[in-house]
């Protein structure tokens, strides 16, 4: 009986010592059971004495508050600021992407939309890899992309019946570009390197040769 009263005695100054720190510290945070349930259950509000909250969410707890103080499982937290992350990422590249397309309207004095990030290996992905070693940014490539999409629709096989212009520039005659190459008819990057020739040297930049474009219908 004395071994079983000390150990009463025990647990009764163990649950003391815990409702103590709880009105203490304000806070407390469980250790979720089961991390992957999170998404599998809408959030619970127990109810809990006043000032004091318990969010639970599948069989894990995710917040535990009382008066002015909070505590959150680290795995929720740390979710919560990926996601944060993430939005802040995107809307700083939409931002950028518009910055970009106003820069490129007020150089050249016509409006041209941001072009979207080409794929890998596709046409639009070699000129922009070509004005990159160039140090052309981002504007350029909207320009170009916007110019070449009126003349050739980004096509190397592009032919105007009309002019007999060429390929993905519309070089004219077709036949130009074969100085950067024999391959000039099958070849986007033979095309483009043409092409961006082309365009440095008689408009200066890309923007340069759709702001022509744009006031002309040719460049």
């Amino acid at each position: 009986m004395a071994v079983l009263n000390t150990t009463v005695r025990r647990r009764l100054a163990q649950a003391f010592a815990v409702t103590a720190a709880i009105g203490l510290a304000g806070t407390v945070a469980l250790p979720l059971a089961n991390a992957t349930t999170l998404g599998q259950a809408a959030p619970v509000q127990h109810a809990m004495s006043s000032g004091q909250t318990l969010v639970v969410q599948g069989t894990g707890v995710m917040l535990a508050e009382r008066d002015d103080y909070q505590a959150t499982d680290p795995a929720v937290l740390k979710a919560k600021k990926a996601a944060e992350a993430a939005a802040a990422a995107a809307a700083a590249a939409a931002a950028a992407a518009k910055t970009t397309a106003q820069v490129a309207s007020s150089s050249t004095g016509y409006s041209v939309p941001a072009a979207a990030t080409p794929n890998p290996g596709s046409a639009q992905a070699i000129a922009q890899q070509m004005l990159t070693d160039r140090g052309m940014g981002s504007d350029q490539f909207s320009c170009l992309v916007s110019l070449w999409a009126r003349e050739s629709g980004w096509r190397v096989n592009a032919y105007n019946a009309s002019s007999g212009a060429q390929g993905i520039p519309q070089a004219l005659p077709g036949n130009k570009m074969a100085s950067f190459g024999s391959d000039w008819e099958t070849n986007p990057a033979t095309q483009i390197a043409w092409g961006l020739s082309y365009i440095t040297g008689r408009y200066g930049t890309p923007c340069g040769a759709w702001a022509h474009s744009q006031s002309s219908g040719w460049y």
